[in-house]
């Protein structure tokens, strides 16, 4: 079976099953795992080269809708009338059923299957931690700096999250991104700052500038020096990576009642 991947996450989703030899191209900023490096790159995730998507011959295109704009892949994709899915998902529920829609897909339910038991698992167990906790540890999440934009209830940082003890402060908003400002967020005060900015990378993100926004070192967070820069592969992609980021924040919020972070995947 030959199958193209869009996007990162659904690269990663192939990689969770352990079916990446199956993979004949990939977007521009499928990163893992190590093994897919070599794969012909077909542009970014938005600029799809679509001649060389048909030129792969695919037996299954994975497509998306996890950021505005892809909808152009999929009229493109509707157009060749090339074989694809599309997967959109915005929980950890959504996740959990694109792999086992993949899995059943490439005729591997029973790899599916160990898989999802492992998945499972581990957020039962964090959940039952989390469920201990008394006092939640209030949480902003940054994934734009300006304008600013930040995850609400219906998206799986909310969730994570929830998981690892804390609360997102705009959890109240129902969507699943939402556009707020400098000064909400200084308004809602919030224990921890989780800065994971979409496409960018750690090291060009200096937490500095926080304290050029008006008032802001008066924040809570920024006082007892609560503001951590987060690698945005682990935090804004929707695939099962963000099992390994909800480990890194768990011990972040609550660093006397989780695991320390020991940097090992819990689904390999």
């Amino acid at each position: 079976m030959r199958i193209v991947s869009l996007c990162p996450s659904n690269t990663e989703l192939i990689a969770y099953l352990k079916c990446e030899h199956l993979l004949v191209a990939i977007d521009d900023y499928s990163d893992w795992p190590q093994s897919i490096q070599g794969l012909p790159r077909l542009g970014p995730d938005l600029s799809i080269n679509m001649d060389a998507v048909e030129e792969a011959k695919p037996d299954l295109v994975l497509a998306s809708l996890s950021v505005p704009g892809m909808e152009r892949n999929i009229e493109e994709l509707k157009k060749r009338k090339l074989p694809y899915i599309v997967y959109n998902p915005n929980s950890l529920k959504d996740i959990r059923q694109n792999l086992q829609d993949l899995g059943q897909r490439l005729n591997i339910e029973t790899k599916a299957a160990e898989l999802l038991k492992r998945y499972d698992q581990f957020l039962s167990t964090y959940k039952g931690i989390a469920n201990q906790i008394d006092e939640k540890a209030t949480v902003y999440w940054e994934w734009w700096p300006k304008p600013v934009f930040t995850p609400g209830k219906a998206n799986w940082l909310t969730e994570i999250s929830e998981l690892a003890g804390g609360e997102n402060i705009f959890a109240d908003h129902k969507e699943a991104n939402v556009q707020s400002d400098w000064e909400e967020v200084l308004k809602r005060n919030p224990l921890h700052v989780c800065l994971a900015w979409v496409g960018v990378q750690t090291n060009k993100m200096n937490p500095k500038i926080l304290h050029k926004r008006p008032n802001w070192s008066d924040m809570s967070a920024i006082k007892e020096h609560r503001v951590y820069v987060l690698e945005e592969w682990m935090y804004c992609r929707p695939s099962p990576r963000l099992l390994l980021g909800l480990k890194k924040l768990a011990p972040l919020l609550h660093p006397d009642t989780f695991p320390v972070f020991d940097g090992k995947d819990p689904l390999l």
